[in-house]
């Protein structure tokens, strides 16, 4: 995946223009609020940092553009079921998720071990393995601390 910022939106440019669609500069605002971000983001929160830059966009046309830029894999999301989800710019290394239900932080993680783990059961039940996410639910430390 891109590394830089601009490098991300030739991707979209490239993407547009291969599906025959026109270009927009609300997908770009949107998708330079998330590469700018160092946590994942609700809808609503992109929607408010995107009005700071364009004042005319509509909070469906977030919702209709983060949908876009998900399925053509520029962004992620993790959903957080009747909440809705939560999104972050896909950077292209993998990594997983710990979750607090409580607070509902995120802590991305990666463990080579656990990497290792899930490719061997995977081939233990002679599956072959194309992609996968973890996501784990929890009580994160500081939501522990405050019930002590």
């Amino acid at each position: 995946m891109p590394k830089k910022f601009e490098d991300y939106k030739e991707k979209l440019k490239e993407i547009v223009k291969s599906k025959g669609l026109k270009y927009s500069t609300q997908r770009e605002e949107i998708l330079k609020v998330l590469y700018n971000s160092k946590e994942h983001l609700t809808s609503e929160e992109i929607y408010n940092e995107v009005k700071k830059i364009n004042r005319n966009i509509g909070l469906a046309t977030v919702y209709r553009a983060l949908a876009f830029l998900e399925e053509q894999g520029l962004i992620n999301s993790i959903s957080f079921g009747s909440e809705g989800k939560k999104y972050e710019l896909n950077r292209g290394k993998h990594h997983d998720h710990m979750i607090c239900i409580n607070c509902n932080k995120i802590i991305e993680f990666f463990d080579e071990e656990l990497e290792k783990l899930q490719k061997e059961i995977a081939e233990k039940h002679g599956f072959k393995l194309i992609a996968h996410e973890l996501n784990m639910y929890g009580i994160c430390k500081e939501c522990q601390d405050k019930k002590s």
